[in-house]
């Protein structure tokens, strides 16, 4: 079916060898919805928390390559995030150049709690490794210097074991 029709188009010579380099190509003369993109408006740094006044909207309609790029099209994904390296004005923002706010610094002195039924008891560590919310982190124990896993709470604790 396919040789068929190929075979049309070359009876039409070269207008139809000009539609279907159209056609496989993907021109821009072919695509008439918008495709808008949150971009930032400066250059943001590894650390940066963005902002939603850092965004601006940019129209990639024209650029037929950028289709094709693994890029973040809301801007209440890229909000509130942090960049993980330096991003630069006016180009798509991929999800890994950005991850959530750490709760917990590597090296910040944390509060352990366990809580068990009616038992709770709350120790103090040192954080091994940075961790966002719910995020499963190591600490060393300051009081018998033993390292314990638990998850990262909203506060900046950590709860380990229990229920």
């Amino acid at each position: 079916m396919r040789g068929h029709w190929l075979s049309g188009v070359a009876r039409q010579g070269l207008p139809g060898l000009f539609w279907l380099w159209l056609m496989s190509c993907g021109s821009p003369l072919l695509a008439a919805e918008p495709f808008i993109l949150p971009v930032p408006a400066v250059t943001l740094y590894p650390g940066d928390v963005i902002k939603d006044n850092a965004l601006v909207d940019r129209d990639f309609s024209a650029d037929f390559p950028s289709r094709n790029l693994a890029a973040i099209d809301s801007r209440a994904a890229i909000v509130g995030k942090v960049a993980r390296h330096t991003l630069l004005p006016g180009l798509p923002i991929s999800p890994s150049a950005i991850s959530d706010p750490r709760a917990v610094a590597n090296g910040a002195k944390v509060r352990l709690l366990y809580k068990d039924g009616g038992l709770a008891i709350t120790a103090y560590g040192t954080a091994l490794q940075a961790g966002s919310v719910g995020e499963m982190i190591s600490v060393r124990n300051l009081g018998s210097g033993l390292t314990v896993s638990g998850t990262v709470q909203a506060d900046g604790s950590v709860r380990v074991g229990g229920g």
